[in-house]
Order: C-alpha cells, then sequence, then structure tokens
C-alpha cells in the first residue's frame, strides 16, 4: 500500500492543494470594502484590515502602545464557519485566550453587488480549506455527566463547549445523566440515523457506557461503526481525549471534534463469567489495578492519591499471582517499533477509510449484533495455539488501546487505533523497589519506559487471565482479591477473557489513523 499523502493524513497540513483551482491565485482573495481583502492562503486566511491599525494595543504590562498590525492570520483549522447573506459575510473562527483556552470570535464584511457571485465561491473555497475531509454542521448527541469535574461539567459545557459547537452550526441535542447507567441506556435507545456524533461531556466512564450501549442494540455493529464516540473532557481521567484530540482542554476539544476526522477504533470484547462487555481503553490487573480501584476514598487528594497507593503498594513489594494465555502476534520490541512504524507510514488514507466504513456499516443488518468471538468465551477450553505463562509473582498487568492512560503517562507507545492488536505491558513484582519505581516514572518520557528490560512489551489479539491466591498483596481468589480494572471501571478478582475486535468502534480524531501522541520512531 502506498503512503498516505499529507493531504489525507492531515488535510489541514496544505489544503490548499486538496481542493480544486477553479480560479487563478489572485481569485484567492476577496475585496471587502476600500481597506480591507480577504486572502486564502496556504494554510490560514489572511485578513487584511488597514483599520486594524486605528486600534491601540499595548504590551503585556498594559503601559507602553505597541506597534499595529493591519493584517491577522488565522489558521484554517481554526475557522468555525462562513456565510454570506445578502451582501453581508461573517466568517466565525476561534482565537486563544490563554494557552489551553480557545474562544469564539467573528469578522463581518460588506462585499459590493458586483461581487456576490465571487463572493459565495470564495466563501464555498473557505470552507473547503477548512475542513477538507471533516464533516461539516454535525448532528450531536450531546450527554452530560452533571456530576463531573466535581460538578462543573454543566458549567464547563455552557461556557467553554456550547459556544464552539453553535458556531460551527453543529446541530445540538442535549441531555443529562441522571445515575450511573444511564448514558448506556441512552445509547441503547439512540437512533442511529438521527445523529452522527454522540459526545460525552465526563470523565472516561460515560464513553465506557455509550460504547457498551450501542454493543446492546440489535444492530450493534451498524450503530458501532456509524455513530462516532467522542469525549468533551469534564472528568478527572480524560485519556479519550487526550489520546483523540489531543488535549483535555474542553474548548481545544470542541475545536478538535468539530474539525475531527471519522476514524475506525480496535474495541476488544471481555468475558467475565456469563458477561460479556466492550473494552475501548484498557484492563489492568496487579498494582495498577488495585492503586486505581482501591483509593477511591481518597478522591480528596486529587492525583496524589494515586502516587499514594503505589508508594504503599511498593513499600510492601505486593505480587499478585496469576496464570496468562494469550495469542501472541508481535513478540520482540524491534518487530514491535517496525510494525509501529509501518502502520503510521502506511495506513490507508482517509477516502479508503471511509469507504471501508460505509462498506462495512451498509453490510450490516439490523440482525446483527456483536461479532462472534473468534475463540470462544472465559468459559470454554483453551485454544491449544496459545501461549501460556504462569506468573507467580506478577506485579503488574496493563493491557491496552491507546498509547496515554492519563497526561504524561505514556503506557503504550506502540498502540494504533485500528491495526486488530492490543498492546500488552506486564512486569514481574520480584524486581527491586528501585527498578519499580523507576519504570513507573519512565513512563512519563517518550519512550524509556518500553525500552525498558524488566518491561515485558508484546502485540496480542486475544488473552485469559486467571488470578491465583496466594499472593503476598491482596490476596487473589473469589470475591475478594485484587480488583480487576476494565476501562477504569471495577471487577471481581476472577478469571475472564479478551477478544480484539478490528475497527469495530468508531470515533473522531484530529488526523484520521494515528493518535495525537509521539509514538516509537
Amino acid at each position: 500500500m502506498a503512503p498516505a499523502s499529507p493531504i489525507e493524513g492531515d488535510p489541514f497540513a496544505d489544503p490548499i492543494t486538496s481542493v480544486d483551482q477553479s480560479h487563478p491565485t489572485v481569485s484567492s482573495t476577496l475585496v471587502v470594502g476600500r481597506n480591507a481583502s480577504l486572502t486564502l492562503a496556504t494554510d490560514s486566511l489572511i485578513v487584511l484590515d488597514e483599520t486594524f491599525s486605528r486600534r491601540v494595543t499595548c504590551n503585556c504590562c498594559g503601559l507602553i502602545p505597541t506597534d499595529p498590525k493591519t493584517t491577522r492570520a488565522i489558521p484554517f483549522y481554526n475557522i468555525l464557519w462562513a456565510e454570506l447573506l445578502e451582501f453581508d459575510i461573517t466568517i466565525h473562527y476561534t482565537q486563544h485566550s490563554s494557552k489551553q483556552v480557545v474562544r469564539v470570535a467573528s469578522v463581518n464584511y460588506q462585499v459590493e453587488k458586483s461581487d456576490r457571485q465571487f463572493a459565495a465561491s470564495w466563501v464555498s473555497q473557505l470552507l473547503n480549506h477548512a475542513y477538507g475531509e471533516s464533516q461539516r454542521r454535525k448532528r450531536i448527541k450531546v450527554l452530560i455527566n452533571p456530576f463531573g469535574g466535581k460538578g462543573n461539567a454543566q458549567k464547563w459545557y455552557s461556557r467553554d463547549i456550547e459556544p464552539i459547537l453553535a458556531a460551527a452550526k453543529c446541530e445540538i441535542d442535549v441531555e443529562r445523566t441522571q445515575f450511573q447507567g444511564h448514558a448506556a441506556e441512552i445509547a441503547q435507545k439512540l437512533d442511529i440515523e438521527a445523529y452522527d456524533v454522540i459526545a460525552a461531556c465526563s470523565g472516561d466512564g460515560l464513553p465506557y457506557e455509550i460504547i457498551n450501549g450501542l454493543g446492546k442494540k440489535r444492530d450493534a455493529r451498524r450503530a458501532l461503526s456509524k455513530i462516532a464516540v467522542v469525549q468533551l473532557p469534564c472528568g478527572s481521567g480524560n485519556a479519550f481525549s487526550l489520546n483523540l484530540n489531543g488535549t483535555n482542554s474542553n474548548s481545544l476539544a470542541a475545536l478538535a471534534v468539530v474539525k475531527g476526522i471519522r476514524t475506525p477504533l480496535d474495541l476488544v470484547s471481555i468475558t467475565q463469567g456469563n458477561k460479556r462487555i466492550l473494552s475501548f481503553l484498557s484492563q489492568s490487573f496487579g498494582i495498577i489495578a488495585e492503586t486505581d480501584l482501591d483509593t477511591d476514598h481518597l478522591r480528596w487528594m486529587g492525583s496524589a492519591r494515586f502516587t499514594w497507593g503505589f508508594l504503599v503498594r511498593l513499600l510492601r513489594k505486593s505480587v499478585y499471582p496469576c496464570d496468562i494465555a494469550m495469542k501472541v502476534d508481535i513478540e520482540t520490541k524491534p518487530e514491535i517499533r517496525e510494525h509501529y512504524r509501518n502502520g503510521v507510514n502506511y495506513r490507508p488514507s482517509l477516502r479508503e477509510s471511509r469507504r471501508d466504513n460505509e462498506t462495512y456499516t451498509s453490510s450490516a443488518s439490523e440482525e446483527d449484533g456483536l461479532p462472534p468471538l473468534k475463540y470462544g468465551t472465559v468459559n470454554d477450553p483453551l485454544p491449544p495455539s496459545w501461549t501460556i505463562v504462569q506468573a507467580p509473582k506478577l506485579g503488574n498487568f496493563w493491557c491496552g488501546n491507546m498509547p496515554q492512560m492519563a497526561p504524561s503517562t505514556n503506557v503504550f507507545p506502540a498502540a494504533l487505533p485500528c491495526d486488530g492488536l492490543a498492546d500488552l505491558v506486564t512486569i514481574d513484582g520480584g524486581i527491586s523497589r528501585i527498578s519499580y519505581l523507576r519504570s513507573m516514572l519512565a513512563a512519563s518520557s517518550d519512550h524509556k519506559f518500553f525500552e525498558m528490560e524488566h518491561v515485558c512489551y508484546t502485540k496480542i489479539s486475544a488473552y485469559r487471565l486467571i488470578p491465583k491466591s496466594g499472593g503476598s498483596g491482596t490476596k487473589a481468589g473469589g470475591s475478594g482479591g485484587c480488583p480487576v480494572s476494565i476501562d477504569g471501571e471495577r471487577f471481581p478478582c476472577e478469571p475472564w477473557q479478551a477478544e480484539v475486535h478490528r475497527g469495530l468502534g468508531m470515533v473522531l480524531s484530529r488526523r484520521g489513523g494515528i493518535y495525537e501522541f509521539k509514538g516509537l520512531a
């Protein structure tokens, strides 16, 4: 497969080459009055307005006037909408009010009657540049968790998110969740023909509910591949947005959703007992799962609760005995690095991905539920071809589908959205405390964690974990023991099995095909 072109991989890299040039270069400039013009440059809209020079500006101290500029460059990525009504042209865009916050702004000009036809064509060109492959005027079902962000989710939505969606002419339908599991109910009953996107104003809990709600529909495969699930970060854990939007800022994420590109996402079926659920982020067992789930009573400490919980378990050298059976697809780190490079450099173009998804969606009937399990459930015999590892002194088991589990926690640098594989990290609990601490600290760097000798990193397509009793940490087995964390949700310490479904889900991402993370070079 040929490499994707820069335009197909990122329509905002040089959008002027992706648009049909029906006019010569000079036609990229629209004259608006005597003293102003609007020009479509390579990656920005250039606003030239001599009246800007009449506005006195000051430096950061507010004391010394600075030289006013007559031009303003607005990146195409920041342009939300443009329209021509009669002879008035209005352009809505976002501009930074701080490093992590953008707000809606606009410019308005009048065009001459004789220029109206060209102005309409110019506006069309501008929108082509601004949106590229991204869908315009998305129909979005917004679910707000009123308890998210310590009760601030509604305020953040009204202040930071809604103005951006409205300025982009998105069709918005807002509903507030009332109880745990409500988002899953809403998603299960959702009319998938009425919406393009379902957005969670929350932490990572609501996306988990939404995906599993869609997975309970009679036409689950079609629903999961048609409705793009996104996160507008309003919680304590915002890994979904960090990986796909490249930010946990409310307003920047809203802009990323407006400009988001439909991207297939691998989902993982988890069977435990007689239950089957879907996972989009990670599954963990051992010190990380216990640190996460058993420090809920310390939420008042903020993120420090994770550090406290980890250090307590590190000092007592907790181990979590288990057996791990897995379908190993890529075993060595050099092979994993090569696989990642190929996935980034030779991923399908956006048009190919969209065509494949449309074919998949149209072929899925109303009776198609979740895909059948190739390897059965946790209650079936193990496939004979799987590799079985006995881990009497397991320290940590972490299997993931996205690179970042939290800000500056880059556990899976080889993760790809749609390669049909999950990334598995295991660490022996018998290593020294210093080595263990160094490995956790290394996760905040680019790739040091991946390179560490005691970090076992493999690519797998399925696995089964069977907890054993007799650990020196929390006792495993039965209804007690170390809890299992699936996408941050608590599950009992019982055997479970996982199987990856390639491209079963649909999300929006900034570039399509890769995460917003500097992966393995």
